[in-house]
C-alpha cells in the first residue's frame, strides 16, 4: 500500500466512524469517555488539529459541527442526556486513575 492509498483508507475509516457515531446518537459522550477515553469532542479536536497541520484554519465550533453534523448547541439540545450519578462516578474514578499513572 502506498502513502496515497493509506491516506485514503484512513479517511474512509474516519468517515465511517463519524457516520457510526451519527447513527448512534443514543451513545452519550460520557459513555464513550468512560469506555474508550475519547468522545465526539475529542474527535473534533483531533480533526481540527489535522486541518491546522495542513496550514488551514478551523475553529473548535467548526470542527464540532463537522463531527456532530450540526451545530453542537443543536445536537446537545436534541440528543444529549444528563449524566447519571453512576456515569459521573465512573468518569471521576477513571480520571483519578489516569492521574495516578
Amino acid at each position: 500500500m502506498n502513502q496515497q492509498q493509506q491516506t485514503e483508507a484512513q479517511a474512509a475509516a474516519f468517515r465511517q466512524l463519524v457516520k457510526h457515531l451519527d447513527e448512534n446518537k443514543d451513545v452519550q459522550n460520557i459513555d464513550l469517555m468512560n469506555l474508550a477515553d475519547f468522545c465526539r469532542n475529542c474527535l473534533a479536536k483531533w480533526y481540527m488539529a489535522g486541518v491546522q497541520e495542513q496550514g488551514l484554519e478551523m475553529d473548535y465550533d467548526q470542527a464540532r459541527e463537522a463531527i456532530y453534523g450540526m451545530p453542537f448547541a443543536d445536537w446537545k439540545k436534541q440528543y444529549q442526556q444528563p449524566a447519571t450519578e453512576e456515569q459521573l462516578a465512573l468518569f471521576a474514578a477513571r480520571e483519578a486513575q489516569k492521574k495516578q499513572k
